[in-house]
């Protein structure tokens, strides 16, 4: 029977160019050990003792130096399988809107970044979690549907 862990935050990043939501998509490292040269929205391991919301505060300070003006939960968990440990991982997954016309500050972790619409920032991603997340962020938090307001995280 697989093992089944969530210690893994994904955090889909925002901004607006005037009215239009641009996605912050990163390029990972060509030296990465796992994935290296994909694109990917910024995803990080939990820490030893630290919860889910704070790991992700921390990988999204770690990956893009952003401290977000809005957070969110995404009412979604992004679960994949890995063969090499039998492990069923689920993946916790929030928003964030940054400052607009802001450039991220890059951890070692990754060499590339844009700001792309929806569906160039989809087309990018290798996961089908990372699509649906960002549709899920696309429709229901930046839609502005009741998700919104219920999962916004104040800080």
């Amino acid at each position: 029977m697989p093992n089944i862990v969530c210690n893994i935050v994904e955090v889909c990043i925002f901004s607006f160019d005037n009215k239009e939501p641009l996605y912050l998509m990163l390029r990972r490292s060509k030296s990465e050990k796992i994935y290296p040269d994909a694109w990917q929205i910024v995803t990080g391991s939990i820490e030893l003792g630290e919860t889910a919301l704070h790991g992700a505060l921390r990988e999204l300070k770690e990956e893009t130096g952003y401290d977000p003006q809005k957070f969110w939960i995404v009412p979604h968990v992004n679960s994949f399988y890995s063969v090499k440990d039998d492990t069923l991982h689920h993946t916790v997954i929030f928003a964030a809107q940054v400052s607009p016309k802001t450039n991220p500050v890059l951890s070692e972790e990754h060499y590339q970044f844009g700001w792309y619409p929806i569906s160039a920032a989809k087309s990018m991603c290798v996961w089908t979690g990372q699509i649906q997340a960002l549709d899920i962020v696309h429709e229901f938090i930046i839609g502005g549907k009741s998700a919104a307001k219920l999962s916004e995280i104040p800080l």
